[in-house]
């Protein structure tokens, strides 16, 4: 992928089967009459009205949610029209869509497995309306289908242990995945398991068991021949996601669908209306656009690109925000071994990824324009 040229489709489908006690997502159950063919046109509507702001076609597309894999065969291949030349179309799904009848459309290039877990009873804890065995033979189904796939494992369960991770990573790549995608589950706002957190029917796991249960997975990762590339994302060579670089390389994105985020190439950024029937009947589902300042979008860039091992190049930057971080701040967070620090860089350290986020908030609010730096 180029991200200097590059820019990806992001389609969000709002409807579930049944939805998760931890998403924080914009999602919906799915009605008995799900207006699928509505849906699409509304898409396309969408898709034409953004289609000036960009230059050319779609790169990649991604397909999430929700469930993208309740689409009926007709309208998933009716919203890829919308970009028939993009080199890598990736599509979420549940082990539960991927039955006996289920065939792959043919264009798909990688599919996302939302296995979870496992485990029974955490993946049961979690929402999830597969078995293992379910997921198994999702996993099967799936290796033949597209070039490349992913499983996607969370961790941080309340009354998870460290040996249940173990046997977690363990059952997951007894199938050899070329990609493993882990998330520590948190509580969000207005879900059922933040409300479990405040009445005290929940607590979130200890955090040094957390860091833990983190660690571990990297190594065991890393043991399997699964690079980290980004703070989430692991993959075998040549089976990295295309779409998501783009996000972690600032590249601008086209996101369709209700609730769903957009950056344009010329910085501004946009947001789509949380609500079904308003963006069925609308003509303009943006719900908000703004152009953000040098501070927030120095702030965007470093919450994106900072995780990726790689990290950040002060002068790319400088060049495109004037802003640069203080270099105290940087200093302080080299020298408790949570940042790695070069004459033009700054990355994650080892130590730093497990905090990411408490780190990169740091490095944020330490940002300040060039011209103060040199006076």
């Amino acid at each position: 992928m180029n991200p200097t040229t590059d820019w990806g489709l992001y389609i969000h489908v709002p409807w579930c089967r049944g939805i998760c006690p931890y998403c924080g997502f914009f999602v919906r159950k799915e009605p008995r009459q799900t207006p699928w063919a509505e849906f699409v046109a509304a898409l396309h509507r969408e898709f034409a009205q953004r289609g000036p702001m960009f230059e050319g076609p779609p790169a990649t597309v991604f397909l999430g949610g929700g469930t993208p894999s309740r689409l009926p065969q007709a309208q998933l291949a009716a919203l890829l029209e919308l970009a028939p030349d993009a080199k890598e179309i990736s599509m979420e799904c549940n082990p539960e869509d991927i039955d006996g009848d289920w065939t792959a459309h043919p264009r798909l290039t990688r599919i996302s497995l939302g296995v979870q877990s496992l485990h029974d009873r955490h993946a049961a804890l979690l929402g999830r309306l597969h078995t293992a065995a379910v997921a198994e033979r999702a996993i099967a189904r799936v290796k033949d289908a597209v070039p490349t796939w992913s499983i996607d494992l969370i961790f941080g369960v309340p009354g998870q242990t460290l040996d249940d991770v173990h046997r977690d990573l363990e059952a997951m790549l007894g199938h050899d995945p070329p990609h493993m995608s882990l998330y520590g589950l948190t509580f969000e706002p207005n879900t059922p398991f933040e409300r479990a957190r405040v009445a005290g029917r929940m607590q979130p796991i200890d955090p040094d068991l957390w860091a833990d249960m983190y660690n571990t997975i990297v190594s065991t990762l890393r043991g399997a021949g699964l690079e980290r590339y980004e703070v989430s994302n692991f993959a075998r060579p040549g089976h990295r996601s295309g779409h998501n670089q783009l996000y972690w390389t600032d590249a601008p994105y086209m996101g369709i669908g209700p609730s769903a985020h957009g950056y344009l190439p010329d910085g501004r950024r946009y947001s789509n209306l949380r609500d079904i029937e308003g963006y069925l009947s609308t003509a303009d589902p943006t719900a908000d656009i703004e152009r953000p300042t040098a501070h927030e979008r120095a702030s965007d860039i470093l919450v994106s690109v900072l995780r990726t091992p790689r990290g950040v190049d002060h002068g790319w930057l400088a060049e495109r925000t004037g802003m640069a971080v203080d270099h105290d701040e940087v200093a302080l967070l080299q020298q408790a071994g949570l940042l790695l620090r070069t004459t033009h860089r700054i990355a994650l350290s080892d130590s730093g990824f497990p905090v990411s986020d408490a780190v990169i908030a740091r490095l944020a609010g330490a940002l300040r324009p060039i011209k103060d730096r040199e006076t």
